[in-house]
């Protein structure tokens, strides 16, 4: 059976790579955009199989309006992405708080309010698959970037509750987490900090990470996000990419050390 989605940022990386896989096979696709110029192909080629909405998810109201509007074109939801966000560069004492409020209002609540959105409707189906877009940077954390992570890791900690508390409604939740990709996440997309000199070196030591030597093609996860959807059994978290497991191996395997030799002490915290 076909399926309905509804896709945040579905006018370029993810979102329209993914809006376009599932076009392709059949099935039907409401996609947000800030400007509905940026999903016109969309339009042209695929008619009335796309539902063009323009959305900018830090907006509750219109979030809400958005899910339900989706929800009465197609009759159902099946799939809910939420693709929409952008990366925030900046040492942490370099970020000002608009910046911090803006990160974390596109990031972490416009998912939330997208969710919040959809779940009565799959409640009501009694089914229903909520993929939410984090990151590495949702489960490790590096240089320049540190408000990005908070938003991410925030996400993370919001699905693996919601994950719990909706699979006896027949609703799934996966958390993506992408290694680097050949998008614009960190050209045109990104907003930056104005720097702090006495950084220059971090700056320059985080630029030569290795993920950034080979990014993954975008185009090759269509045929893994529809793998993930057609799960009988879809995962709470997958990587995309190859560096994400290696990233994510060496960091909890560094934190269990911690955690053991340091567990005497925590023993000790705990008293009687």
């Amino acid at each position: 059976m076909s399926k309905v989605w509804f896709i945040t940022g579905a006018s370029k990386g993810f979102g329209r790579e993914w809006a376009e896989a599932a076009l392709e096979r059949g099935d039907r696709v409401a996609g947000t955009a800030r400007k509905l110029d940026d999903v016109a192909p969309l339009i042209e080629r695929y008619g009335d199989a796309f539902l063009p909405i323009q959305l900018d998810v830090t907006d509750r109201a219109a979030d809400i309006a958005a899910v339900q509007e989706a929800a009465e074109t197609f009759g159902r939801l099946d799939v809910v992405v939420n693709n929409a966000g952008y990366g925030h560069f900046g040492m942490v004492e370099e970020i000002t708080e608009d910046e911090a409020r803006g990160q974390l209002e596109t990031n972490l609540f416009g998912a939330l309010w997208i969710s919040q959105a959809a779940l009565p409707i799959m409640r009501e189906q009694g089914s229903g698959h909520i993929i939410q877009v984090s990151s590495i940077g949702g489960i490790s954390a590096f240089p320049t970037v540190g408000i990005y992570h908070a938003s991410k890791w925030a996400l993370e900690g919001f699905s693996q509750s919601l994950a719990q508390e909706v699979a006896g409604f027949g609703i799934s939740v996966t958390l993506v987490e992408p290694g680097g990709f050949s998008t614009d996440w960190s050209g045109p997309s990104a907003s930056r900090s104005e720097e702090i000199e006495a950084y220059a070196d971090v700056r320059e030591a985080a630029s030569k990470r290795p993920s950034a030597a080979d990014p993954g093609d975008p185009t090759a996860t269509r045929g893994a996000i529809l793998k993930v959807v057609d799960a009988d059994e879809p995962p709470l978290r997958i990587f995309f990419g190859k560096a994400p497991l290696e990233i994510a191996t060496k960091d909890y395997e560094s934190r269990l050390r911690t955690w053991n030799e340091w567990q005497p002490v925590s023993i000790e915290a705990h008293g009687n």
